[in-house]
């Protein structure tokens, strides 16, 4: 019998090529991580010049770049497919249909992690809810990695030897390929129509964001939507939240008398609303969520809810910038979605509707194949102008007028930010304006006008506060 070396037993095990389709940061992480288990490995990306390819493993030595390369897919054991390419490309298609693998790198993550994982998904507010549910781990000093969706690759964080807890946040794209993926605590904290032209309609997308649930050990349920309600065995252990009084055990909210909103526990009042820095009803529900999350990961209330009370938010998420000229402008440029535009309106339009004050919201971008009318209850009740930019404009202004929309809300097509600015000095300047808010909230990708929202979001922020130098 033959004897092999360790090096012998990572080639021999790792004979069958290993395709990588997409050289972005999740690729680049999949090629330095299969070359170091010994795999044979080839990348393929439709850029003819990938800005990542200098940075590949001297091992990867198949390179074919300019076109996903449908021949050598053929030629794979197993490929492992970037999130940001479809399985129905045709390469990928064929490929599949001759019983080739195909997978994510979150598939080979949770092949290799040996920690307890927390896995977060939702149309809206996973990065808020992961980074927080991040946070609290560190604070109860924990070692956690942080990423997948967010940030640092899955795979990436395998590279800490003493992480104790993984907390992923996954996107649909990711989750499309991933199988039993065996979470301690996973959730879907919401669900509304997105990437609905990558998947085809909700029921695609539904069952993609629902593979999470895949070998869960238990989960956090959202009361107040019924889509993000696994079928898992009875008998596992869950926790829920919602905006009412919840039952025993369970995440709620709670108003004494005065009209006081507490975070709550069962019939224990944990913490104030007032004392929380990120506002708006729709991060009280993620305040819940993470603490549901934390608890079945097994960290310590009080110490969470020192983290919750320290905890700013993210940066182009519902962020406040400045107040110029009276009205205070908030960068939600994360909002990529209807249902992310909602939970803003909503949860701004509340604050301010106690004062009649009323929002400017300012739409567009690219579509995604979206409803906007889904959007129209929100703004008739919270907005009284909405100005209109991006590629789309014209589309998102045909569905809302398509739509019981009030008389009482105006509607401008602007384009660009920068009109969209001159628009809002245009429209507010009267001393019978109600805006007293200025809120970007695109519900759109941005890829038509910006490199992505984050750009989108520094430019508003630019404009808002040189509309605060000019005054």
């Amino acid at each position: 019998m033959t004897t092999l070396t360790a090096t012998e037993t990572l080639l021999h095990k790792g004979s069958g090529l290993q395709v990588v389709v997409g050289l972005g940061q999740s690729g680049l992480s999949v090629a330095n991580y299969l070359t170091k288990q010994g795999y044979h490995v080839a990348v393929t990306d439709s850029q003819p010049t990938p800005v990542l390819a200098e940075q590949l493993p001297a091992a990867v030595d198949i390179r074919q770049f300019g076109a996903i390369d449908a021949e050598l897919l053929q030629q794979a054991a197993r490929i492992i497919i970037s999130p940001g390419i479809s399985l129905d490309t045709d390469a990928v298609a064929a490929a599949r249909r001759a019983n080739i693998p195909v997978v994510s790198d979150i598939q080979l993550f949770c092949e290799a992690c040996t920690v307890p994982i927390v896995a977060i998904t939702g149309s809206n507010a996973k990065s808020t809810v992961t980074t927080l549910v991040g946070q609290m781990a560190a604070d109860a000093g924990v070692n956690v990695g942080v990423g997948g969706n967010i940030g640092v690759p899955a795979l990436n964080l395998l590279a800490s030897s003493d992480m104790q807890l993984a907390v992923l946040e996954l996107s649909s794209f990711q989750l499309e390929t991933v199988t039993n993926l065996g979470a301690q605590v996973a959730t879907v904290l919401n669900m509304s129509p997105d990437h609905l032209d990558r998947h085809g309609d909700m029921l695609g997308y539904h069952q993609a964001k629902h593979r999470i649930f895949q070998g869960a050990k238990s989960v956090v349920i959202n009361r107040e939507d019924a889509l993000t309600r696994p079928l898992v065995a009875d008998n596992l252990p869950r926790l829920s939240t919602g905006i009412h009084a919840p039952d025993k055990g369970h995440y709620g909210l709670i108003t004494d008398p005065e009209g006081q909103i507490y975070l709550a526990r069962g019939t224990e009042r944990l913490l104030s609303a007032d004392k929380l820095q990120i506002k708006g009803r729709h991060n009280l529900l993620n305040a819940q969520a993470a603490l549901a999350l934390g608890e079945l990961a097994g960290l310590p209330l009080d110490s969470m809810l020192n983290t919750l009370q320290q905890f700013t938010g993210l940066e182009h998420r519902c962020q406040y910038v400045a107040t110029a000229a009276g009205l205070d402008y908030f960068n939600d440029s994360k909002g990529t979605n209807i249902g992310s535009t909602m939970a803003a309106i909503e949860g701004l339009g509340a604050v301010y509707a106690p004062k009649d004050g009323k929002l400017l919201l300012i739409l567009g971008g690219q579509g995604k194949g979206q409803q906007f009318g889904e959007l129209t209850p929100f703004i008739n009740k919270y907005v009284s102008q909405v100005l209109f930019i991006g590629e789309d404009a014209k589309q998102i202004e045909q569905h809302l007028r398509a739509t019981k929309l009030s008389d009482e809300v105006a509607l401008h097509q602007c384009q660009t930010l920068e009109s969209a600015f001159a628009t809002i000095q245009q429209v507010t300047i009267s001393s019978l304006s109600q805006v007293q808010a200025v809120l970007l909230s695109p519900a759109c990708a941005s890829f038509d006008q910006f490199s992505g929202y984050a750009a989108r979001g520094e430019h508003f922020s630019q404009l808002v506060s040189q509309l605060a130098t000019d005054i």
